[in-house]
């Protein structure tokens, strides 16, 4: 039967990163990268005899994301043992959650457009979970060596798993995205997909319109892109239904996504929650939340990407469509609020963004993550434009300059002889030495052919960049053209 009659059931999880300054169950740092396991202790190496301290700012991470993702909070939550044997898991268990996690039941909205066509859906999240990240394998296939980097395991993480609510590469792609953005504004992951602070597990199973129950399903392992994501899902809806069709069955079982090839390998077979022997960690007492502490945490949540939305289409009327390009990139949205507070046009500052920024970031000539330019600088240029200081081609080559080598605009302008002073003296004696030098195309213009006024503007603009804005030498060049008819 063809693919389209098959119904997809797929679940993800979503494992984040949290941005704290040191790791969930030691004081080692956080940070990303440094030399190969410089950054571990006793406790994240797991030698005997050490004992974990949770982080509390991680526990209080982890329930701002469940309040960004519409989950409620068990004031009552333990910490469990996820027994396991492998290289980069140096306790050979992993401090997990399993029965009380500490956020449960959310729902994540999203809009998204499938053939042509505008959706919107409601994603149900089951649980979000903190957990201790494992190491790093890295693999020598020259010398046929793996070796270990722990520098990474005991970085705080949360493990958000979704009901089996999608149905398609589209729906997980976006959810992914939408999840990733919430987490950014509530300030508790960067989700920079590249440094592996986020990454993904796909649960994929067919079955056809008349089955009471879901089929078997595989797991793809740690997805570490919106692309990847899209193309497994694509990928494996079609493996297992070419399976189905043959008379094979489905096996439960953990595959790996080739990106080179396009195409999900077998890893082993995939383990069950009881597999894994999970048992309550005796070091790590239970979490307990008031009413207060609850409330404490709710509040310091920061602007959420649909509150902004709201505030831009609203108070500062902002058209949608571009209200919705500038909040779906936080660095951006922030850059947008910051500048505001510096010159207050928003239409102006949301077209020099959308116009100019993303334009350069799409060319790679921005990284946005460590722009070389200030949001109080960026709105400085804005705000000479809008005033006609500068013309507008010149406030383009200014910001290329701020953005490669940073500046002040104005200093930039100064040194480039870009500053419009208007001389109207100066530009009543270039408009009558064009008149002058362009006797044919002045015969035209007092003919009736009005669209040689084009060129002489052209002409006087050229010779008198930076003496006057284009406006008055309009004027004047009409006034004097004019005067001759």
């Amino acid at each position: 039967m063809p693919v389209s009659d098959y119904i997809p059931v797929i679940g993800l999880e979503i494992h984040s990163e949290l941005l704290t300054k040191s790791k969930v169950f030691c004081t080692c740092s956080a940070e990303f990268g440094g030399d190969k396991n410089s950054r571990c202790c006793p406790v994240c190496s797991g030698l005997p005899g050490t004992l974990p301290i949770i982080n509390q700012t991680a526990v209080e991470y982890a329930v701002k994301a469940g309040y960004a993702l519409g989950c409620s909070i068990n004031k009552f939550s333990v910490f469990d043992r996820k027994n396991y044997f492998y290289p980069d898991l140096p306790k050979a268990y992993q401090i997990s959650q399993l029965n009380l996690p500490l956020c449960i039941n959310g729902t994540v909205p999203i809009d998204y457009e499938e053939n042509g066509e505008k959706k919107h859906k409601e994603i149900r999240i089951n649980r979000i979970h903190l957990e201790e990240d494992a190491g790093k394998l890295i693999h020598d296939d020259l010398n046929g060596v793996s070796l270990a980097d722990y520098n990474r395991c005991g970085i705080p993480l949360i493990e958000i798993v979704t009901e089996p609510d999608l149905s398609s590469p589209e729906e997980a792609r976006t959810l992914v995205e939408k999840i990733s953005l919430l987490l950014q504004y509530a300030g508790v992951s960067d989700c920079k997909m590249e440094q592996g602070s986020i990454r993904c597990d796909v649960n994929i199973s067919l079955m056809k319109p008349t089955d009471k129950e879901f089929g078997t399903r595989a797991e793809i392992k740690n997805l570490n892109s919106l692309k990847s994501i899209y193309r497994t899902v694509e990928y494996e809806i079609k493996r297992q239904a070419r399976l189905l069709d043959r008379g094979e069955k489905i096996v439960q079982e953990t595959r790996r996504f080739d990106d080179n090839k396009g195409e999900t390998r077998t890893m082993r077979t995939k383990e069950d929650a009881h597999d894994y022997k999970y048992f309550p960690d005796p070091d790590i007492r239970q979490v307990n939340f008031t009413d207060e502490d609850l409330s404490r945490i709710r509040n310091s949540l920061p602007e959420m990407p649909y509150e902004r939305l709201e505030k831009y289409t609203g108070k500062l009327s902002i058209p949608e469509k571009e209200a919705r390009i500038i909040v779906n990139n936080k660095r951006l949205s922030d850059l947008f609020e910051d500048a505001l507070k510096c010159y207050n046009n928003p239409k102006s500052l949301v077209n020099f963004i959308i116009g100019e920024i993303m334009r350069r970031m799409n060319l790679g000539e921005i990284d946005i993550e460590k722009p070389m330019f200030t949001a109080e600088l960026m709105a400085k240029l804005v705000e000479m434009s809008d005033t006609e200081k500068v013309t507008k081609s010149d406030a383009k080559e200014i910001f290329r300059e701020m953005a490669e080598k940073g500046g002040d605009p104005e200093d930039i302008a100064k040194r480039e002889g870009m500053i419009i002073e208007n001389d109207t003296g100066k530009v009543l004696e270039v408009i009558d030495s064009v008149i002058a030098g362009n006797e044919k195309a002045v015969n035209q213009y007092k003919s009736g052919d009005v669209k040689v006024f084009g060129f002489l503007m052209g002409q006087c603009s050229k010779a008198l960049r930076g003496a006057a804005t284009p406006k008055v030498i309009k004027e004047e060049l009409e006034k004097k053209l004019k005067s001759l008819t």
